[in-house]
């Protein structure tokens, strides 16, 4: 079976008759939001994102965790809050994403989260620098049920490595790729689905064929080219590659630059899922990286109340009125689509 088949049909296969009738609910809501301009929430988050740690070891320009520029508090997600708000919501819960700043591998209990939302039949991934992957650990994350794994490789030499990952060594992806494909093999898993993330950027602009070639050689099941995000992009940027295709930004005849696309007032994120950071605090989405537009804290009242409080209400409101008015939204390429 092709590779990226067989994940969509792991992915099909955590259904149930929970998730199904609450993701309908869902889509319903977000569609009747839209054309009414009217937020209504019939349902709970498909999908989540839980931040396992905001430490890094990197020092990536574009990332707060690697430029250590946050505002918020910093630490790590503890297991019990963790399995407390996966047993509430497990049952419409489909798509669990360990990510939203940070290196997850860095947190000491992180498999073991893993393995207890897996044990929940719920679909589970997360994005990793890969320096991390020892025998061990790859052995351990096989082990662990995770079912997709996206390995952040933006270079295929170490001199264009390292212009983005400040502070990483190639080598190191490189091995723990190897350990995970290895221990896929050894014991016999279809998971996790490896993903060769490339964040395309001018520096490395031209090693795009060497990185998919590269995934060939090591049994990587799949490359995903990423645009990147740029924060000061106005006056043009560095980062920003030359490649039309590759890029969230087009340069005007007064030589300024801008977003390509066109700021809808609606998000399909603010209707089917949500972040949640280490220490509880509920976001909007994943451009939130400060935690500025926080709709309150699991450490004070339970999921549900929270997801349809006045807070989240009145934010889905202000962003069908005027998104672009949000200032996290004003750099945003995604959440347009449903589905996509």
């Amino acid at each position: 079976m092709n590779r990226n088949l067989r994940d969509g049909w792991n992915f099909l296969s955590k259904s149930s008759p929970g998730r199904g009738i609450n993701a309908l609910n869902v889509l319903s809501s977000f569609y009747y939001s839209r054309y009414t301009g009217k937020p209504s929430q019939w349902g709970l988050p498909i999908s989540l994102s839980f931040e396992p740690t905001t430490s890094c070891n990197l020092r990536c320009p574009e990332c707060p965790s690697g430029l250590r520029s946050f505002t918020r508090p910093t630490g790590m997600l503890e297991g019990d809050f963790f399995k407390k708000v996966i047993d509430e919501l497990s049952d419409t819960l489909w798509y669990l994403i360990f990510y939203f700043q940070g290196e997850p591998y860095l947190n000491p209990r992180f498999l073991e989260l893993v393995k207890f939302a897996s044990s929940k039949g719920i679909y589970t991934a997360t994005s990793t620098n890969a320096h991390y992957l020892t025998e061990e650990a790859a052995r351990k994350t096989v082990e662990s049920g995770l079912d997709r794994l996206i390995i952040s490789i933006d270079g295929t030499t170490q001199e264009v490595y390292e212009q983005y990952r400040i502070g990483g060594k190639l080598e190191k992806v490189i091995e723990g790729t190897k350990n995970i494909v290895k221990w896929k093999r050894e014991l016999k898993s279809k998971t996790p689905h490896i993903i060769f993330q490339f964040l395309v950027v001018k520096p490395n602009e031209h090693q795009i064929a060497e990185v998919q070639q590269l995934a060939k050689e090591l049994g990587v099941d799949e490359v995903g080219l990423k645009t990147a995000q740029v924060y000061d992009f106005e006056n043009g940027n560095d980062l920003i590659p030359t490649i039309d295709k590759y890029s969230r930004y087009a340069q005007q005849k007064d030589g300024k630059w801008k977003i390509k696309n066109f700021l809808s007032n609606h998000c399909w994120k603010l209707w089917h899922s949500c972040v949640i950071t280490w220490d509880g605090s509920v976001v909007p989405c994943c451009f939130d990286k400060d935690a500025w537009y926080k709709m309150g804290s699991l450490q004070t009242q339970p999921f549900k109340s929270l997801w349809q409080d006045t807070a989240y209400q009145n934010f889905r409101a202000s962003l069908l009125r005027s998104r672009s008015e949000i200032e996290m939204c004003r750099n945003c390429t995604e959440g347009t689509k449903v589905w996509g």
